[in-house]
């Protein structure tokens, strides 16, 4: 059976992502791909990636008629996804949103951060989109979906992700310190800051330049924060560097007390049985680091642990901040929700060189 996917936002680039991976997908035909702006232009012609791949032009949203999807994907700012979901699930839809508007699961965290939520119904009844980490909630919205269900899935963001992926088996497994600060610095590529250039991601001002930003104050924090159970004690500092894409997040984490330091061996089978049933995540072999480049252009995570003398556990994980950090972890999630394999559509291996 195929299902016929909508994408709202298309023409920005985890949007444009979502419509390179659903060209190629075998289960989810690309329906509409929407844009105010840019209503009415074949999409070949703003990407010519695309040409020869499809003739589908960008359709403005209000005259688009997504309750025929089955699937729509909102790659849209945050604060506009709260506005647009309850009314496609209303008509029967499964909403897969991108945005922060469906991830935080205490409503009063999402508006310290962001805003009043309007739609906390919703947020309450979300599941949290991390497919390796939060799979039984998942697996819960995939039956309801299969009972007739319209349901919601709140995609994790692209820190997050990578944050995450690297630092959860070490805290799951007990060996983190339950009270001390955890460190995560974290270096994106340019695409992660949307296709609107800024004085910060103008190729003038980002080329040649590496620069922390949001120090102290940057809104996946309480994202993370929840993911792991570290509620007020990470510290989060992400920074901009001259790449198209790429994401790849450090994570010191300090040894909890009594706990025998492990060698980096022990933490490598540790971190690989707890990824066994995960094959969109990748560990390395001791004493090799992930790199963004391996990843790129894919929805592949590569995870990276070792001891450190200092009595911590230094993780790494290196996504495609639009790949499994967005667009990709979106579809990776649909295919959940649809009962499909989750690496349906999602083979692609990175260019080697």
């Amino acid at each position: 059976m195929t299902y016929r996917a909508g994408v709202v936002g298309a023409a920005g680039f985890a949007g444009i992502e979502l419509v390179r991976i659903l060209t190629r997908h075998p289960e989810f035909e690309l329906a509409a791909a929407t844009s105010d702006a840019l209503a009415g232009t074949p999409i070949a012609q703003v990407y010519p990636a695309f040409t020869g791949v499809t003739d589908l032009a960008f359709s403005a949203h209000e005259g688009t008629d997504l309750a025929a999807c089955d699937v729509v994907f909102l790659a849209v700012p945050h604060k506009a996804a709260m506005g647009m979901a309850p009314a496609l699930i209303e008509a029967g839809v499964t909403v897969i949103d991108l945005s922060a508007d469906f991830r935080l699961k205490d409503p009063a965290v999402y508006e310290q951060w962001y805003a009043p939520h309007t739609a906390p119904d919703l947020l309450a009844q979300a599941a949290f989109g991390l497919p390796e980490l939060t799979g039984d909630e998942l697996a819960a919205t995939a039956e309801r979906r299969a009972a007739g269900e319209a349901v919601l899935v709140g995609c994790a963001g692209c820190y997050p992700t990578a944050t995450s992926l690297a630092a959860a088996p070490a805290i799951r497994a007990g060996l983190v310190d339950a009270v001390a600060p955890v460190v995560a610095d974290a270096v994106s590529g340019v695409t992660g800051a949307g296709k609107k250039a800024t004085e910060r991601t103008h190729f003038c001002f980002a080329n040649e330049n590496v620069e922390a930003y949001g120090v102290g104050t940057h809104r996946h924090t309480p994202e993370i924060e929840q993911i792991l159970g570290l509620e007020g004690r990470l510290v989060f500092t992400p920074h901009l560097a001259p790449l198209n894409r790429g994401l790849l997040s450090t994570v010191t984490l300090p040894l909890a007390p009594g706990v025998k330091a492990p060698a980096t061996e022990e933490l490598v089978a540790l971190y690989r049985d707890f990824y066994a049933a995960s094959p969109l995540v990748s560990v390395m072999d001791a004493g090799v680091q992930p790199r963004t480049a391996s990843v790129a252009g894919t929805v592949r995570a590569q995870v990276g642990v070792a001891a450190h003398p200092a009595g911590v556990i230094v993780a790494t994980g290196a996504i495609d901040n639009l790949g499994k950090g967005a667009a990709g972890q979106g579809v990776q999630c649909a295919n959940i929700v649809f009962g499909l394999p989750e690496t349906c559509g999602l083979e692609e291996i990175a260019n080697p060189v």
